[in-house]
């Protein structure tokens, strides 16, 4: 209710963390319709899912038939998919967002968003890795989330970047076996990142 009062609610953002399945999204849109009727409200909150789980990246395609938009948590995305706890300081090291496993889950999400219209962003720290954010782009995804100090660097960076050759490039990185594999391309593609 207290989200519903803000005004003008037409610019609220919700964004639901660790969503696994459809029906859980299904369910707080009927609680978010049930309660705009109850409140007599006209407008609606966008109403967007946090792609934190790998199950929600390999059903993103019906998650974006009923969110507005998608957001990859890349952190708990990263360490879901590669079974290691970023918060194990004996596999934290090992942890790594370019991993082609973790790259092909976004690319499935861009992928299952897309065939509803619906655009992705990615937050986390991710987004704020500059070798990271070719890819990213290159990938399709639409919006950044980066660290307050980062945006300078990253803004530069993306205006640097063709989006044609991100993409290009991108496809190419998914076929490749280890994260270092990805990092060490990168390098040669993009050496200024």
């Amino acid at each position: 209710r207290a989200l519903l009062a803000v005004k003008p609610l037409s610019r609220l953002r919700i964004l639901v963390p660790m969503i696994a399945d459809v029906g859980e999204l299904i369910r707080l849109r009927e609680r978010i319709e049930q309660l705009a009727g109850e409140m007599n409200l006209a407008e609606r909150p966008q109403l967007g899912v946090m792609v934190e789980v790998p199950s929600a990246a390999l059903l993103a395609d019906q998650l974006a038939k009923h969110a507005d938009f998608l957001s990859i948590g890349s952190n708990d995305l990263t360490q879901y998919t590669l079974a290691m706890d970023r918060c194990n300081a004996t596999l934290a090291s090992r942890i790594d967002s370019m991993h082609p496993g973790l790259l092909r889950l976004i690319a499935i999400t861009v992928e299952g968003a897309k065939k509803h219209g619906k655009w992705v962003g990615v937050c986390g720290a991710m987004a704020s890795d500059p070798q990271a954010v070719p890819v990213l782009i290159g990938l399709g995804v639409a919006e950044l989330s980066v660290s307050p100090r980062l945006v300078p660097e990253v803004k530069s960076l993306v205006r640097g970047l063709s989006r044609r050759h991100c993409e290009e490039e991108a496809l190419r990185l998914l076929a490749l076996g280890s994260p270092q594999a990805v990092r060490g391309r990168v390098m040669e593609l993009w050496p200024g990142v």
